[in-house]
């Protein structure tokens, strides 16, 4: 019999195999923006929330080759009721299989987007995201050596998603204001 894997049970798995780290608030902010888009293109906050909070469950298995990285993932899943639409988006955000759905389109264009307002956020005189503008962004966003990590062509793959790059990033900002306590912003 396959189990559910509720928001907690995810959770609890993320902190046992990621630890309570930097890492885990990537994760958690990759949580609280997928939902929010979920929110604004009118599909499951909560399901979305799940994809966002389990994309990098592998990471620290994985991280020193990343030709495995969420394969390990799903390996660790296989026991719970995930549709394949989930792996294939976790699978698509490090570009190991093309997006097709708006959710893979989503974790693409959210998983750098929110390392970039963390950077956002750290550069900015104040040093708080809710600082943060969408000026700001679109300076920082035009710089390619600032959050050089941050791929810019993921981050603008939201135009898959009918957004345009400013909109995106408030609303991913938005999101993470929610909990910029708990993220450290």
């Amino acid at each position: 019999m396959e189990l559910k894997l509720t928001r907690e049970i995810a959770y609890d798995l993320v902190v046992e195999k990621i630890g309570k780290n930097n890492l885990l608030k990537h994760i958690l902010a990759v949580e609280i923006a997928m939902r929010r888009l979920a929110e604004h293109l009118g599909e499951d906050p909560d399901y979305w929330g799940l994809v966002g909070l389990v994309h990098d469950l592998d990471y620290n298995e994985t991280k020193d080759d990343e030709h495995y990285h969420t394969y390990v993932t799903r390996e660790w899943l296989a026991e719970y009721e995930l549709p394949e639409e989930v792996f294939h988006a976790i699978h698509a955000h490090p570009g190991h299989v093309p997006c097709e759905s708006r959710l893979d389109w989503a974790l693409y264009s959210v998983d750098p987007t929110t390392g970039f307002l963390v950077a956002c956020a750290l550069m900015h005189p104040h040093k708080k995201l809710a600082s943060v503008d969408a000026n700001f962004m679109m300076r920082r966003f035009r710089e390619k050596r600032f959050a050089a990590g941050a791929a810019r062509e993921n981050m603008a793959a939201c135009s898959n998603l009918g957004l345009d790059l400013e909109e995106f990033f408030l609303l991913v900002r938005d999101a993470m204001l929610t909990e910029a306590d708990r993220l450290g912003l």
